[in-house]
């Protein structure tokens, strides 16, 4: 990263700095490429996307590289948990044409590929900490060493997330100038207590867990809030005149910065 002053958390119910765009493309390109490839992320910043989220975890041989499941059997020609494979092997499975027959050899790309390709287009990342079972520590660990190893002269900064609090106190640990937000399906009762636990500047929601009064506490907590994973316009443009700060979507073509403003 740069040396410009890092993200933390709120202070007294004030909200941090938040450099990230209102539209996140979902894994990389939504449902417009194979999720998490290199290929995704080039199609949403062709479409205009400034920011994607992908999810990163741990080869064997721990490598970082971005896959969702714990197994590589819904996404690629291969079978098997992906915590029992090497990444060479790994990297010599087709990635892309079980979405289409057009994105053929596409592969799972290391975090380094990815940065590289975030940061040639000018695309800004959130990675999100997928840890496999019983990995947890170690790939929260190393995934934000790498982070901040392979952003230290972008901007801005990647944005680290996980729906595990273990993964996401290892990456505060290992990376503390990297900002941190808290995934969560429902919105747990202690929701304020985890993320100041964490010193997050962010919490990440489903977006059908909210309404307008749920936002405007979160809000009100100094916290920034980014919704997953928003397909249709008029949910979009609600959720943003609520004042939700970024909103993860698979339709990237359809759901815009300039439509969300009714242009």
């Amino acid at each position: 990263m740069s040396d410009s002053k890092p993200l933390t958390g709120s202070v007294k119910g004030r909200a941090p700095a938040w450099p990230y765009p209102r539209v996140v493309a979902h894994r990389g390109g939504g449902t417009l490429a194979p999720e998490n490839t290199l290929a995704g992320i080039r199609l949403g910043a062709q479409l205009g996307m400034k920011m994607v989220e992908f999810d990163a975890k741990l080869s064997a041989d721990d490598v970082v590289f971005l896959l969702h499941d714990d197994t590589v059997d819904r996404t690629s020609n291969g079978q098997g948990a992906a915590a029992r494979m090497d990444y060479a092997s790994i990297a010599r499975l087709d990635a892309g044409s079980w979405f289409d027959a057009g994105f053929e050899r596409e592969i799972m790309p290391t975090l380094d590929q990815v940065a590289s390709a975030c940061l040639e287009l000018g695309v800004a990342a959130n990675i999100e900490i997928k840890p496999s079972p019983g990995r947890e520590t170690l790939t929260g660990r190393v995934v934000a060493q790498q982070a901040a190893s392979l952003w230290q002269r972008g901007e801005p900064a990647p944005l680290l997330s996980s729906f595990s609090c273990q993964a996401l106190a290892a990456a505060r640990d290992a990376a503390p100038a990297l900002p941190r937000g808290l995934l969560f399906g429902a919105l747990p009762p202690d929701w304020r207590e985890q993320t100041e636990s964490l010193d997050c500047v962010s919490l990440h929601v489903d977006h059908r867990a909210l309404d307008e009064a749920r936002v405007a506490g979160i809000k009100a907590a100094g916290l920034r809030i980014l919704v997953y994973t928003v397909n249709e316009l008029e949910r979009a443009r609600q959720l943003a005149a609520w004042g939700v700060d970024s909103i993860c979507t698979d339709r990237i073509d359809e759901i815009t910065v300039d439509r969300l403003a009714g242009a």
